[in-house]
């Protein structure tokens, strides 16, 4: 059950009351009998789960997928000769 907050016009008494959606509104103070106002307040939200982060399902965000048969579209690899050997001049 919902629990609602109300404070006096009167005496400014602040109380709580656990009400269900169908019942009707508290309308007097319980101290006083003078009519009362509903008081709203702030509710807490927590996002859970998947989809609620900047790093959740973004495209650019994934690795590129690898080509299929990479090998076969690979260039042949280039033959590389030894460097020449260094001589040392005195």
């Amino acid at each position: 059950m919902p629990t609602y907050e109300y404070r006096c016009t009167k005496c400014g008494h602040a109380f709580e009351t656990f009400q269900r959606f169908d019942d009707p509104p508290v309308t007097e103070c319980p101290n006083c009998g003078a009519p009362v106002q509903k008081v709203f307040s702030s509710v807490g939200v927590v996002f859970k789960g998947s989809g609620f982060y900047s790093t959740d399902n973004h495209t650019s965000a994934k690795p590129p997928k690898p080509a299929k048969d990479a090998k076969k579209d690979a260039a042949p690899a280039k033959e590389t000769k030894p460097a020449p050997a260094a001589t040392a001049t005195n």
